[in-house]
C-alpha cells in the first residue's frame, strides 16, 4: 500500500501552521485544534452559524495524499483547504476560493560567509550602512504585555494596510505556551526603539512574524541589521530554515524586495479551496474557473 504523504518526507521542515508550537499557542488562546492520527492539524472556526474546519499547509503534497487526508476527517461538514503546493483539488470536488500566494524562505545551512555572499548587493550595502550607525541591538523573549509597542504598531499596520494577521492575543499566547521561542530583536538609537523584529521558533524552523520600523529606523537601515542578526541567531541555534512569509509584489513591493534581498527562495502555495460533499456536483461545471483562479491568471 502506498504510504500517506510519501511526497513530504518526515525530515522536511514543518510550516508554522502545522507545528506543535502552533498547536500549543492555539490551546493557550482558547481554540484548541484537532490532531488527526497522521499528525495533521485541523482548526475549527465558525462563519456566522456555520462551523467549518480548516487545514492549512498540511504535509500532503499530491491530490492522492489530500484525498487520503480527507478520508480521515470525521463528519461531513465543509472543510477549507490551503495546500502547501499547487494541486488540482477540483478533481476531488473542491471549489477554488482564493488564488495561490507565494512565500519566501531562507536556507540556514550555509556558513555565515556563504549567507553574506548570498545577500543581494543593495541589501548588503544597507546592512553595512546600518552597522556604521550608533544602533544598539538587543534580543529578549517577547513580554506578555498587551500594551507592548510592537504589538500595538502591528495592529495599526493591519488596519492601515487592510490585511488580517494574528491578533495580538494569539501572539502573546504563542510566547506563553512556547517559552523562549518568541524572540524579539530591537534596535535603539539614543535609548529609544526605532525598529523591531519578532521571530517565532517552531522546531527546526523560525518564522518572521512581525517587523516594524519608524522614520529613524528607515534612515539608519535598522530593520536590515535586525534581520541579519536574526538570521545569524537562528543559524547558531541549529534552525534549518527561516520562513519570511508571503510576498505581495503589488501593494507591498518594498517588503517583498526586503525579504528576497536576504537571498531567500520563493515557494508557490496551493491557494484556498472549499471541500464539502454537497458541492461535488458543481466541480465539473466550474473546472475552467478552477484552472484560471488557481493558476493565478
Amino acid at each position: 500500500m502506498r504510504p500517506m504523504f510519501d511526497a513530504a518526507p518526515v525530515s522536511a521542515p514543518v510550516p508554522l501552521q502545522q507545528s506543535e508550537a502552533f498547536h500549543r499557542a492555539l490551546a493557550a488562546f482558547g481554540r484548541t485544534p484537532e490532531r488527526l492520527a497522521c499528525g495533521t492539524l485541523v482548526l475549527h472556526r465558525t462563519f456566522g452559524p456555520l462551523p467549518v474546519r480548516m487545514i492549512v499547509r498540511p504535509r500532503a503534497q499530491t491530490v492522492f495524499d489530500m484525498h487520503r487526508l480527507l478520508e480521515r476527517l470525521p463528519g461531513r461538514g465543509p472543510v477549507i483547504l490551503s495546500p502547501d503546493a499547487p494541486m488540482p483539488l477540483g478533481q476531488l470536488g473542491a471549489l477554488p476560493v482564493v488564488s495561490p500566494t507565494t512565500v519566501a524562505w531562507l536556507d540556514l545551512s550555509p556558513g555565515e560567509d556563504a549567507l553574506m555572499a548570498g545577500l543581494h548587493q543593495k541589501w548588503r550595502n544597507r546592512l553595512r550602512h546600518a552597522q556604521r550607525q550608533e544602533l544598539r541591538i538587543s534580543r529578549q523573549n517577547l513580554p506578555d504585555d498587551p500594551s507592548h509597542w510592537l504589538l500595538q504598531m502591528d495592529a495599526q499596520q493591519q488596519r492601515a494596510r487592510r490585511y488580517r494577521s494574528w491578533p495580538p492575543a494569539l501572539t502573546r499566547a504563542f510566547a506563553r505556551a512556547n517559552p523562549s521561542q518568541a524572540k524579539l530583536f530591537t534596535a535603539r538609537l539614543g535609548g529609544n526603539p526605532v525598529s523591531a523584529l519578532l521571530l517565532l521558533r517552531h522546531g527546526e524552523v523560525a518564522s518572521y512574524h512581525i517587523g516594524h520600523t519608524g522614520p529613524l529606523g528607515r534612515l539608519t537601515s535598522a530593520q536590515t541589521l535586525l534581520m541579519w542578526q536574526a538570521i545569524l541567531w537562528a543559524r547558531r541555534k541549529g534552525m534549518r530554515r527561516l520562513e519570511l512569509g508571503t510576498l505581495d509584489t503589488e501593494e507591498g513591493a518594498g517588503r517583498a524586495r526586503f525579504k528576497l534581498g536576504t537571498g531567500a527562495v520563493t515557494q508557490r502555495l496551493g491557494g484556498t479551496w472549499i471541500y464539502a460533499p454537497a458541492l461535488r456536483p458543481l466541480a465539473r461545471p466550474l473546472a475552467r474557473l478552477d484552472r484560471a483562479l488557481m493558476a493565478g491568471t
